[in-house]
């Protein structure tokens, strides 16, 4: 893992994308550490950037030691870049970065209303509107429930706007049994579908 403020990201060819990986303060940080890891088990390069209480969440959830200076420990990589969330000289902070897509996993209704609304105060919500003007992939996986109107109109304005939403909704007809990872494993195929990531993470349809 490279925890730098200073990295250009490194080369990228067609077989191996840059994809950032952006975490709020929402529940479902499992979702971002298994995205993570198949991107870099896959041979891609992860930018991962968390907001301060995405961080908190995370490490609670996945039961990290405290203090920890990375997000997600146990994901040692030279292909996985860190940053922190105030960094605006991250270079996909900027629309000439070479950057293939970004997955906003997952989502609080505080970043996706920021978003929604061109407030790019931190390196998530600027990333995400680099994302959007120069019309590449977005995935935003939001996580709340029941949704309110606000909640509703904000993710149709991202729509609208380019946006993909993943709400990680429950699947059955792979047969999951009781199995979370098997459901994880779903939601996460099918952000990788829209960021154009070969993937067979579940058995799909007619398969």
């Amino acid at each position: 893992m490279i925890d730098a403020d200073s990295t250009s990201g490194g080369d990228t060819s067609a077989a191996r994308k840059q994809i950032v990986v952006g975490v709020t303060g929402a529940s479902g940080s499992i979702l971002a550490h298994r995205l993570t890891r198949f991107l870099l088990d896959t041979g891609h390069i992860v930018h991962l950037v968390a907001s301060r209480t995405g961080r908190l969440v995370a490490h609670d959830e996945m039961e990290i030691a405290e203090g920890s200076r990375s997000l997600f420990p146990d994901l040692e990589s030279e292909r996985l870049v860190e940053w922190q969330e105030k960094n605006f000289f991250a270079p996909f902070a900027s629309g000439t970065a070479d950057i293939d897509g970004m997955a906003l996993v997952p989502c609080s209704m505080s970043t996706l209303a920021c978003i929604a609304n061109g407030i790019s105060d931190n390196l998530i919500r600027r990333a995400a509107e680099v994302m959007l003007k120069e019309r590449r992939p977005l995935v935003v996986v939001p996580r709340e429930t029941p949704l309110n109107e606000i909640h509703l109109r904000n993710l149709s304005t991202i729509a609208r706007l380019g946006a993909v939403v993943i709400p990680p909704m429950l699947t059955f007809y792979q047969h999951p049994g009781d199995s979370v990872m098997a459901q994880v494993d779903f939601v996460v195929s099918r952000v990788l579908d829209h960021l154009d990531v070969d993937n067979e993470l579940f058995n799909r349809w007619g398969s």
